[in-house]
């Protein structure tokens, strides 16, 4: 049988799996009485851990929120992962930069010496990708409270921009998106889905009764809001889509082409079907490729290619 301590430790590691343990279940897993684990589970409540009984023919046990933070337990994957999300908490827009450097510092603190030493050994920069314009920073008080909001299925009563009225929205996702953040809602007001720039938001307190969630368009958020961000249409889909054919391999191109299909038609040749805002942008986007091009459709497209090179024989000359 474990010692004591390496019982309590591998006592905590399983009620930090999962919401609810049966207390048979626990003993099965421990390899102990029931009584056993009742005993454990004393011992660790008098080191500050906040676990809760429950009863029913499952009876068991449940690690609770409690009103000071005990002693965290977490293996090495976990601290590991820890360390990179800390390391790159950065570019996350949250403006949570030193407060991630300050609790990188207070875990490596508490770690063993062989955890530690594969932190130190981990050094992550993290760089943010180019943008057309820096991505504004939310503050962590406005993220909390559309969080909390979301959990509590609250409506959420705030002003969005500096001269506008006070709206009214159902709040359902807090997502982000190019490095920024962003609010999914049920615009009450407008009677419509809306997405909101979370850096433009400020809450007003309190918030408005509890209400049932709609279903959201399509039910998966992410294709939600990537929909959002394809055209101006409203339909979900970019408003310019247009098919060519490249002397290249499709090998070549594939690893280039985020929405695009390719298919291969040969060794040296592929046809790419590729979408975007404009027409003008669609060609500029097929001419980044070295290669000969021939349109197959549509006519808009062949249009955006002639106006492109008018444009670049006059700076040419």
């Amino acid at each position: 049988m474990p010692t004591t301590s390496a019982r309590l430790l591998a006592l905590l590691s399983l009620l930090q799996t999962r919401r609810d343990w049966p207390g048979a279940l626990l003993a099965e897993r421990l390899e102990v009485s029931p009584r056993t684990v009742r005993r454990d589970v004393d011992r660790l409540r008098e080191l500050g851990y906040p676990i809760v009984t429950f009863k029913g023919p499952d009876g068991g046990y449940r690690l609770d929120a409690g009103t000071r933070l005990p002693p965290l337990l977490f293996d090495d994957e976990q601290a590991v992962a820890l360390a990179i999300g800390l390391q790159t908490a950065v570019t996350s827009g949250a403006g949570i930069e030193e407060a991630a450097a300050r609790a990188l510092n207070t875990v490596r603190q508490v770690m063993p010496a062989r955890l530690r030493h594969r932190i130190d050994t981990l050094q992550v920069t993290a760089v943010e990708g180019p943008a057309p314009r820096p991505a504004p920073q939310v503050g962590r008080e406005v993220i909390m409270a559309l969080s909390a909001a979301v959990h509590a299925r609250e409506v959420l009563r705030f002003d969005y921009g500096p001269q506008s009225s006070p709206r009214r929205a159902e709040p359902h996702h807090l997502v982000t998106w190019g490095g920024r953040w962003y609010l999914v809602a049920w615009d009450l007001d407008r009677e419509d889905w809306r997405t909101f720039r979370a850096d433009r938001i400020t809450p007003r307190a309190p918030t408005g009764p509890r209400f049932t969630p709609r279903e959201l368009p399509g039910g998966d958020v992410a294709a939600f809001v990537a929909g959002r961000f394809r055209g101006s249409d409203g339909s979900g889909d970019w408003p310019c889509r247009g098919e060519v054919i490249l002397s290249l391999p499709a090998a070549d191109v594939s690893p280039y082409v985020r929405d695009g299909v390719v298919e291969e038609l040969g060794p040296d040749r592929c046809r790419l079907v590729l979408s975007s805002w404009s027409w003008t942008g669609l060609a500029a986007a097929v001419g980044r490729f070295d290669a000969d091009i021939e349109v197959v459709g549509p006519v808009e497209l062949k249009d955006a290619f002639a106006h492109l090179a008018r444009r670049f024989a006059d700076a040419s000359a």
